[in-house]
């Protein structure tokens, strides 16, 4: 695989410092690192974004996640290695990725999950990540970044 154009944040380094901004405020909201880095895994994986899926598999690995439990992250629903805490964050990366798949694509049952075990500002850094990680999922797979030894 070729890219084909370098990342567009190189490209315009003011872009690199305002995510680098962004990303800084959305983990200082309280959550653990390792669930805010399971809901990028899992959107990345939802977007096909293999940058972002080897490179989040690194980022929680380096956060302390276990092999065996990022090997289940897309089959999340059907393993026994997650909190209810880090299921709900997970359902509403989901939701909030699949946006165009339903007609109320984050629905309050999701939402309310979330929100019984995340308090606003963890809630918020929640939500800033999954933004961030469809962004640079975007910016990934539209420009064919190759995952790989580029970190």
């Amino acid at each position: 695989m070729q890219a084909r154009m370098q990342n567009p944040a190189t490209i315009f380094p003011e872009a690199t410092a305002a995510v680098q901004q962004l990303l800084k405020a959305a983990g200082s909201g309280g959550v653990p690192q390792t669930t805010l880095e399971l809901v990028h895994l899992r959107a990345s994986q939802i977007n096909g974004c293999g940058y972002c899926v080897v490179g989040g598999a690194l980022n929680a690995k380096k956060a302390g996640e276990t092999d065996e439990r990022l090997f289940a992250v897309a089959a999340w629903r059907d393993a026994p290695f997650f909190t209810e805490a880090e299921r709900a964050a997970l359902a509403l990366a989901e939701a909030a990725t699949r946006l165009a798949d339903q007609p109320d694509p984050v629905p309050d049952e999701v939402w309310d999950a979330a929100a019984a075990h995340f308090d606003e500002k963890q809630l918020a850094s929640i939500v800033l990540m999954v933004g961030l990680t469809n962004l640079f999922n975007r910016i990934n797979v539209t420009t064919r970044q190759v995952a790989g030894p580029t970190w």
